[in-house]
């Protein structure tokens, strides 16, 4: 760069500087540069496989409980796994345990389904309109605290002893929640993308669907979660109190008839395979919908 020298006259004089030296650099050889890749070794690659580790955190929990059911050496209050998985293999050999989790699931599936459906209407209606967000806004403050079991016995009274009453407490628990967090994913979306569609012509549903929906997936995704996770312990605990639903009774139910029995082994078989249900359906349902979406598009780590 040129040093600047200022005239008397207020003209500005420049000196060149020295030319800057070039500098030569040799070719060094690979074989000279060292070890460039490392392997981390058989062990270290099986460390970072994500399902690996937390295959090995469900195989110390078993451990830990078996040995602390062994120490305490009292099935009646507390079985160990090995009589728990058991009790779970006979209940599913015979039939009893399969035929409730498929109730449950029925069930389960319908109410999340129609709670989905209803939260989606709520939350376009919100987005779209400010009398659909004051309309959101009221709905969820006044029913979001209500326990879900509290409204059991007006679902019984209003739609008798049925699916009905299950599926209408499952969509109060499920509705609110994936209403919020979708609403608040859509509120954190940029007005610069918001702008884009509105440039390109959306608005309304499509804008909703081609903007807010993909620009809030994470978001929507958490509450879908949430919203699975109260569907579970809604329909459970309204089995434990409603009992048979139809014909056939569900998961609930059985863990409510297994205690009444006396058979502890059975009633932490119930509660096995909700777990095992509910590790299936985060580490495959969810997480294949995270690496299709969201982990695809660059929107999460």
């Amino acid at each position: 760069m040129a040093d600047v020298i200022h005239a008397p006259r207020g003209r500005a004089l420049f000196k060149e500087l020295p030319a800057r030296p070039s500098i030569d650099r040799t070719t060094l050889d690979s074989a000279a540069i060292g070890e460039i890749a490392r392997d981390v070794g058989f062990w270290r690659r099986c460390w970072s496989y994500t399902p690996l580790r937390r295959f090995l955190v469900l195989v110390f929990l078993g451990c830990a409980w078996e040995i602390y059911a062994r120490l305490a050496g009292n099935p009646l209050m507390f079985p160990s796994l090995s009589d728990t998985l058991v009790a779970w293999a006979t209940d599913i050999a015979n039939g009893t345990l399969t035929s409730a989790v498929w109730t449950s699931l029925r069930i389960l599936v319908l109410g999340y389904g129609v709670a989905v459906l209803l939260a989606a209407v709520l939350t376009t209606l919100a987005i779209s309109t400010r009398i659909g967000t004051d309309l959101l806004a009221t709905l969820t403050a006044m029913f979001n605290p209500l326990p879900a079991i509290a409204i059991l016995p007006l679902a019984l009274l209003w739609f008798g002893l049925g699916v009905q009453s299950l599926i209408f407490v499952i969509v109060h628990s499920v509705l609110w929640a994936v209403s919020l967090n979708t609403f608040t994913g859509f509120l954190s979306v940029s007005q610069t993308q918001r702008m884009v569609g509105r440039n390109y012509g959306l608005g309304g549903l499509r804008l909703v669907t081609h903007i807010l929906i993909p620009a809030a997936f994470p978001s929507i995704l958490a509450g879908l979660k949430i919203g699975w996770a109260f569907a579970w312990r809604t329909l459970i605990a309204a089995e434990l109190v409603f009992g048979v639903s139809g014909d056939s009774a569900g998961l609930g139910w059985y863990i409510f008839q297994n205690r009444n029995a006396l058979e502890t082994a059975h009633v932490f078989a119930g509660l096995f395979t909700v777990i095992i249900i509910g590790l299936v359906i985060e580490g495959v349902v969810f997480r294949s919908i995270e690496a299709a979406t969201v982990r695809r598009w660059g929107m999460q780590a």
